[in-house]
């Protein structure tokens, strides 16, 4: 399996500890198998450097090989098919930054990207349903995430090259 992995750095050797942000997943090194969401996510991160006043190097898409039946038969991985109520609840809990269940070595399922971060905005202030904002959800074109949540899960991705899709 091919997974990309977008910034403003070439990550050869990624590690735990620099996600930041309260994401979908909680913290840990996000990858998909779509190669333009990885850009769209470069040339997010770019601007985000340079909007901190931080000179970024690039917008560069990191690429990996994974063996996903080996990672499958060794490590404790969570999938989402769809943006169902677990995933939403899920989502919100680490959004919010509250999740405090199970760990996981994998996390995989739909993306929250920013327009589908505005249906979980208006669910939480109230102006619609759990149920009105997964229906909303499910209408979208959503992609897929590949959470790389442990140490012991780094070592299943291979490195593979890296492709620069845009500069400063």
């Amino acid at each position: 399996m091919t997974l990309y992995h977008g910034s403003s750095k070439i990550i050869k050797n990624p590690a735990l500890g620099h996600s930041i942000r309260t994401l979908d997943f909680g913290p840990g090194l996000y990858t998909t198998t779509n190669e333009e969401q990885a850009k769209d996510f470069a040339d997010k991160v770019y601007e985000r450097a340079i909007r901190e006043n931080i000179i970024p190097k690039g917008r560069f898409i990191s690429i990996y090989t994974v063996d996903f039946e080996s990672m499958s038969n060794r490590l404790n991985i969570l999938s989402f098919d769809t943006p169902n109520e677990e995933w939403f609840d899920f989502v919100m809990a680490n959004r919010r930054n509250l999740y405090k269940g199970r760990k996981y070595d994998i996390l995989f399922g739909p993306v929250a990207n920013d327009t589908i971060f505005r249906t979980l905005i208006s669910f939480e202030t109230g102006e619609i349903s759990k149920k009105e904002a997964i229906k909303r959800l499910k209408v979208r074109k959503l992609f897929n995430q590949m959470v790389f949540a442990s140490q012991k899960s780094m070592e299943f991705l291979n490195f593979a090259g890296y492709k620069e899709v845009g500069n400063g």
